[in-house]
């Protein structure tokens, strides 16, 4: 009996150990990375559509209109459009008197981000532009964001990714925390793939495609519209790069209970996306093997399996307490295994690659002292998570799209 469940306990250990035995490697190859700032043209020459949906932004609203008027770029090559959906504020006239263009929806069976875009895609089909911009309201972005990402379509770059970070880490602890798990999501692992010549991936917010990549293919209306329509890409042969030097801040909620809808909304659809797309982005990797596409398509795959990093740790926890458990069994009742032992080990050296990986994308970003010290929050935000992903799973938590509460409200 001992035996089998040191060999299960074994079994679990290592699967853990693989899955971050992955993530040290983007660890590694983005540390290694160029991080130096890249020239950028003398003279811009693309022009850009700017799409922000927003529900009763009226608050949030301003401060994004009024960054984007300052960018460093020629007023003539970009026009804003905010579609005002399904809103009862004031969002379509705050959006008129700062500059932007505003487009009024109206359709609460068909609510949601996913749906707004579509419908505004489909209106600016035949507006002159190169390229299209998606940001989310509660956004500022960086002074130089159109420049560089004029220069990485003029390098023929057709899908970008902007480094989206946060706005408020000082605001609170959850938000805080939510700073350092988008260091390593948002930055560390685009930066590894870049070099290793796997996709950026679409994080919802700062992305940038040309406009032939989006008369070629239909935005999705799902929750998670950002992840499927990267799928979509994927499969079509395409590829989103990175761009760090383009940093797009977003609000994050100042409390657990505030970011409960817009984390359930980010787990299930992820969940959704990893039933539906691994299996095809494995065998389409295998298939595609012989012409270079097999790393692309396999690490596309890994960052549907690879849990959230809460997740991870959790049950990293777990793993080594009961490695710990099994190697003090095998010491009182000897079995001729080392199982226990070895158990122990890979643990520990799972645990503290974690360590590193975590550290590492703080580093990497010039995380602020206050988020080090944040850190020791994490085991109240690793037992919340695990409690709604069991909800999740269970199917106790199902929901379409709902607002996520904002600070101001």
């Amino acid at each position: 009996m001992l035996f089998w469940l040191q060999t299960l306990i074994f079994a679990a250990q290592t699967v853990l150990a693989l899955l971050v035995s992955y993530l040290m490697l983007l660890t590694v190859t983005a540390w290694r990375a160029n991080r130096r700032t890249e020239p950028l043209p003398a003279v811009p020459q693309h022009r850009f559509l700017i799409l922000i949906p927003a529900h009763n932004e009226e608050k949030l609203l301003p401060s994004l209109l009024d960054n984007l008027a300052e960018l460093d770029y020629p007023k003539n090559l970009y026009a804003t459009h905010v579609v005002a959906d399904n809103c009862s504020d004031k969002t379509a006239v705050i959006a008129r008197q700062h500059g932007a263009i505003a487009h009024e929806r109206h359709n609460l069976d068909l609510r949601g981000k996913g749906y707004a875009l579509q419908w505004l895609l489909q209106r600016l089909a035949n507006d002159p532009h190169d390229a299209i911009v998606i940001l989310d309201a509660d956004t500022v972005v960086s002074p130089n964001f159109l420049r560089v990402m004029d220069a990485r379509l003029a390098r023929g770059e057709r899908v970008i990714q902007a480094y989206y970070a946060v706005r408020n880490p000082e605001s609170g602890w959850s938000a805080s925390l939510r700073y350092a798990a988008l260091a390593v999501l948002h930055y560390l692992r685009p930066q590894g793939r870049m070099v290793l010549g796997g996709s950026a991936g679409l994080k919802g917010n700062g992305m940038v495609f040309t406009a032939d990549i989006m008369r070629q293919h239909e935005w999705s209306a799902s929750v998670t519209e950002d992840i499927e329509f990267h799928m979509t890409l994927l499969l079509n042969g395409e590829r989103v790069t990175f761009a760090p030097d383009a940093v797009v801040w977003a609000e994050m909620p100042d409390s657990l209970e505030q970011s409960q809808t817009q984390n359930v909304r980010w787990e299930q659809g992820r969940l959704e996306m990893a039933k539906l797309y691994v299996p095809q982005l494995l065998k389409k990797g295998w298939q595609g093997g012989r012409n270079g596409r097999f790393f692309t398509l396999f690490d596309a795959a890994m960052e549907h399996i690879i849990p959230p990093f809460s997740i991870l740790t959790g049950l990293s926890v777990l793993a080594l307490a009961a490695s710990a458990a099994s190697y003090i069994a095998q010491r009182l009742f000897p079995n001729g295994s080392n199982l226990g032992f070895i158990s122990l080990l890979l643990g520990i050296g799972t645990l503290f690659g974690q360590v590193i990986y975590l550290l590492a994308g703080l580093r990497m970003v010039n995380a602020p002292s206050s988020v080090y010290k944040t850190l020791l929050y994490a085991p109240v935000f690793i037992i919340w998570k695990i409690g709604q992903y069991i909800k999740i799973l269970l199917g106790k938590n199902r929901q379409g799209w709902v607002r996520t509460a904002r600070n101001e409200s």
